[in-house]
């Protein structure tokens, strides 16, 4: 079931900063990219999160856009993740996957229970104007694509 053009689901999650987020207090300031992540494990989680972390500020200060990454793992090893590859933006963890199920879903791994991976850009009005899920863990949007998409009006900057 795809959420692009509907509203998103709001939820609160713990972060790696020791507060607590809430999907619809971010979007007051702003749009909200949602990044839903595998696990602390995922290499391509990591890197895919540093792409994210590398436009974050920009993003925020320019455009008022928060980047809110969900990872489906306990503080604890979601923090250890933040930290190893030394991410400018804070983690959410959601360690029984129940945001990650509310958008692209969760699957049984070796790992365990994880999210399946997928990039969601919020509007201001709470409405998912981008949406993709990975078919591949390997298959994912990079945050220069995102910032590019936001600034050229919640339009592919490529097509045209």
């Amino acid at each position: 079931m795809s959420l692009e053009g509907s509203e998103a689901p709001d939820f609160t999650l713990e972060s790696t900063n020791g507060d607590e987020l809430t999907l619809s207090d971010t979007l007051e300031d702003g749009p909200t990219v949602v990044v839903v992540n595998r696990g602390h494990w995922c290499s391509f989680c990591a890197e895919q999160l540093q792409t994210f972390s590398e436009v974050s500020y920009d993003l925020w200060f320019h455009d008022n856009v928060d980047i809110v990454p969900v990872v489906t793992d306990p503080i604890g090893p979601v923090t250890e993740m933040r930290d190893r590859y030394d991410l400018d933006i804070q983690l959410l963890a959601d360690p029984d996957g129940e945001v990650a199920e509310q958008y692209s879903g969760t699957e049984q791994t070796s790992h365990g229970l994880t999210g399946i991976a997928a990039v969601y850009v919020i509007d201001t009005d709470g409405q998912v104007r981008y949406e993709q899920v990975a078919d591949h863990p390997a298959d994912r949007t990079q945050g220069n694509w995102v910032r590019y998409f936001i600034r050229n009006g919640f339009e592919d900057p490529f097509e045209g």
